[in-house]
């Protein structure tokens, strides 16, 4: 699994850095009304995605954190094992699926 979250966030911090270089450029190739408005639009998309990948990145960077304190595959709020098919689909996964509905469960309670 590090190899898979390491290579991942290689991935992830490459394409980032490929936003930011798009970005400057097209803040140096200003047009018309028209079309700044459509970049601006671009832009706000881009920069959602890259705020996603940052997250992302430190949900990998936590999960390379409990590969190395030996806790990767084990639910930080019960204890359990996560299970390989769930490590599988979602390698930053850190609880048991049922704990994760637990916990959503009470995060829509809080947030209502």
């Amino acid at each position: 699994f590090r190899q898979k979250l390491s290579g991942w966030r290689a991935e992830l911090v490459e394409e980032s850095k490929q936003t930011i270089d798009n970005l400057r450029d097209e803040v140096r190739d200003v047009g018309d009304e028209a079309e700044r408005a459509t970049r601006e639009t671009e832009n706000s998309l881009e920069l959602r995605t890259r705020d996603r990948y940052r997250k992302l990145i430190s949900k990998i960077d936590d999960a390379l954190r409990r590969i190395d304190d030996g806790e990767y595959g084990f639910c930080i709020d019960t204890g359990e094992d996560i299970g390989l098919d769930r490590l599988e689909a979602r390698p930053t996964a850190e609880r048991t699926v049922d704990a994760q509905e637990r916990w959503e469960h009470r995060q829509r309670q809080i947030g209502d």
